[in-house]
């Protein structure tokens, strides 16, 4: 009952916050593109393309178990994608939302290079970007070439779908998170797309992390939930296995107590 309530509030902030998320993300894709053809030196620090050596991969775990298989789903699938980038000659820093992801990092000795487990199963958008920033501040810095987040994605109430989102460097070649072409055309912006972009890649960033926890936070709830239903199940289902055994027991011990007693009638004759 915990868990259904605090779904229904997660619900609706997931659905209230992806529409906002999808065009923000399509609208710096189009701004982006219409000034590919400036100078890297006025062109934002965040669109900066460089030879990807070093990636920063953010993975959104719960703080709490009894959630079924969430976060083993999505620690596996976090582990496959180090593995295959690190196969690939790539280095991978570690972020890690949630107490579950830290603990599983720390037991398998990855080192983490930021871990934030204030952030709890009502996500706020100043908690979520704290973490935004320093993935940023290290992607201005040079300390990693690329962002990527690993959540489960909440599709529908009978869906939820772990995945590893590419965040930063921008690819303007491919489709945008909507699924809809990025088109690029002759378009005047006020104030100018660079100052526009100033504003705009920042919140993309955070409102991609604030997404994906918020995702997470309703796919958990509803793992949850199908968790304490089967525990419950599985509960119901004992307690008549016991009852049973109970009955049995106590059968055979009253039938055991009237042979003695019909015994002890009989040597009495």
């Amino acid at each position: 009952m915990v868990a259904t309530a605090r779904f229904q509030k997660s619900l609706k902030r997931a659905k209230a916050t992806r529409p906002y998320v999808e065009h923000l993300t399509e609208l710096v894709h189009t701004v982006a593109a219409s000034v590919g053809n400036l100078p890297q030196s006025v062109r934002h620090p965040l669109l900066a393309q460089r030879n990807i050596k070093r990636i920063g991969l953010l993975v959104v775990t719960s703080n709490r178990g009894l959630a079924g298989a969430f976060n083993s789903n999505i620690l596996r699938l976090a582990m496959a994608q180090i593995r295959e980038l690190e196969s690939a000659g790539k280095q991978v820093e570690i972020y890690v939302g949630g107490r579950k992801g830290a603990a599983y990092f720390r037991f398998a000795r990855r080192p983490v290079r930021y871990a934030y487990s204030n952030i709890g199963d009502n996500p706020r958008a100043e908690e979520v970007a704290e973490a935004a920033q320093n993935l940023m501040d290290d992607f201005v810095s040079g300390h990693i070439d690329a962002i990527k987040i690993a959540y489960v994605k909440f599709i529908s109430v009978g869906q939820q779908k772990p995945i590893v989102q590419d965040v930063l460097p921008l690819n303007f070649a491919s489709a945008s998170e909507t699924g809809r072409p990025i088109i690029k055309a002759d378009i005047e912006f006020s104030p100018d797309a660079p100052v526009l972009l100033a504003a705009l890649l920042p919140t993309m960033v955070k409102s991609a992390a604030f997404q994906a926890f918020i995702d997470s936070a309703v796919s958990e709830q509803i793992a949850r939930m199908l968790a304490m239903a089967a525990a419950t199940e599985n509960a119901e289902s004992m307690s008549k296995v016991l009852t049973r055994d109970y009955n049995r027991a106590r059968q055979s011990q009253i039938t055991s107590e009237l042979a003695e007693l019909m015994g002890g009638v009989e040597a009495m004759k």
